[in-house]
């Protein structure tokens, strides 16, 4: 078996950023790239040539979610995840740990997907459509793997390393995601180091799983380790060193990113000088714009995040000028009222198929109409916002002006 499918080639670097190409079966990821979430097996509201003509290059499906409903084999009979949904770009799936957090420390602390999974920011994204609130956890976690209740009908099942291999070779992403315990804000540091090194021997059973097993569906299939630790120094070091030196094909970074921005930069700190150099890197579950520079500073190659499309839904367009003035959060409530007569496009000189066709007038309508065309239209501004980003943070890499790209998008009279 093809134990390296993935080519990842750096063309330029600024510091410990750097620019390259990652080489699936489905094509070439151009890095740093923006990761559009398309949980079960869909980016909401879009069909695929509308977000392939964002310029969106690979998308995020969830293993938890398909493993649910329709189920992997619904899936596989298709011939995978591609032809499934229609999507012959570059694809990677999680390995559901994340979902089994969602389900139970994340019931139990009340943290939610984006709001508040940092508690000491009031202004990370909105997520006025998944919020979880504090109850009961639904997943109960051993050696074994993650005993959970489906929060689709109630029944039990238990999800191990081997089982997500399973899950997501028969789901046939070219990049999938080792299984591993995603702990919260809220776990103390004896806690997280326990499940750090849960973490590192259930990554220890997916290589085995995924060494025993071949590609489903003709082409290859790259696994990423997933560095956790939470917000401790040591034991970030610790799962970097010990997931980076396993043999896998990328490096994740996920779990516990800690309560604010800057804490997620200290972990980046302490992380990626401690991973292989020549491996691509990918940050779980961060997608907003001041984020993504200080993290491209640092080394990350990749992002993921529903912040973008979930955002576009609730009436929260991405910009950066409004009027001649930079917004320091980069987004519009296109649901204000000061939008009611505006023929402006949504953003100025941008050239996605929704600011070429329509105005902020309409799409507040459209909002307050609750058609579902508003969510369409914001979606693919917003994706086409993150694309434009990433091209334009690429583009300075390789012409040596990364710095000076940063100040001007982060730099606020």
């Amino acid at each position: 078996m093809d134990r390296n499918p993935l080519v990842f080639e750096i063309n330029a670097e600024h510091g410990m950023a750097r620019a390259g190409c990652l080489y699936t079966s489905h094509g070439v990821i151009e890095t740093p790239a923006f990761v559009a979430v398309g949980t079960q097996a869909t980016v909401k509201s879009l069909v695929p040539e509308a977000v392939i003509a964002t310029g969106t290059q690979v998308l995020f499906a969830n293993t938890y979610h398909l493993y649910l409903r329709p189920g992997q084999q619904v899936v596989a009979d298709h011939g995978g995840l591609h032809r499934f949904m229609n999507w012959q770009r570059p694809m990677m799936t999680d390995s559901g740990g994340f979902q089994v957090f969602s389900l139970g420390a994340g019931i139990e602390h009340g943290i939610g997907k984006i709001a508040n999974i940092f508690p000491g920011e009031a202004d990370i994204q909105t997520n006025n459509d998944g919020n979880l609130l504090k109850g009961r956890s639904m997943v109960a976690i051993e050696e074994e793997g993650a005993r959970f209740i489906s929060h689709i009908d109630g029944s039990e099942h238990l999800f191990t390393p081997e089982v997500s291999i399973m899950v997501q070779r028969d789901l046939g992403a070219d990049i999938i995601l080792a299984f591993d315990e995603c702990t919260s804000p809220m776990h103390g540091e004896s806690y997280t180091f326990v499940s750090t090194e849960r973490t590192h021997r259930w990554a220890d059973r997916c290589l085995e799983a995924f060494e025993a097993t071949v590609p489903r569906h003709g082409y290859p299939q790259a696994l990423f380790g997933v560095v956790q630790g939470g917000a401790y120094r040591g034991s970030r070091k610790y799962s970097a060193k010990v997931i980076g030196n396993k043999g896998f094909d990328g490096i994740a970074i996920g779990g516990n990113l800690g309560q604010t921005r800057q804490d997620i930069y200290r972990i980046l700190d302490w992380t990626i000088p401690c991973l292989p150099p020549d491996l691509p890197r990918h940050l779980l579950g961060i997608g907003d714009v001041p984020s993504i520079f200080e993290a491209v500073e640092r080394g990350v190659d990749m992002f993921d995040c529903v912040s973008p499309t979930r955002n576009a839904r609730n009436g929260g367009v991405l910009v950066r000028f409004d009027e001649g003035t930079k917004l320091r959060n980069f987004r519009l409530n296109l649901r204000s009222a000061r939008f009611e007569d505006d023929l402006r496009p949504l953003e100025e000189g941008c050239t996605c198929y929704t600011c070429a066709h329509y105005t902020r007038a309409y799409i507040r309508h459209l909002f307050r109409a609750k058609e579902q065309l508003a969510q369409q239209l914001a979606s693919i501004h917003n994706l086409n916002f993150m694309a434009r980003l990433m091209s334009e943070i690429r583009s300075s890499l390789k012409e040596d002006r990364f710095g000076v790209l940063k100040q001007e998008w982060l730099t606020f009279e």
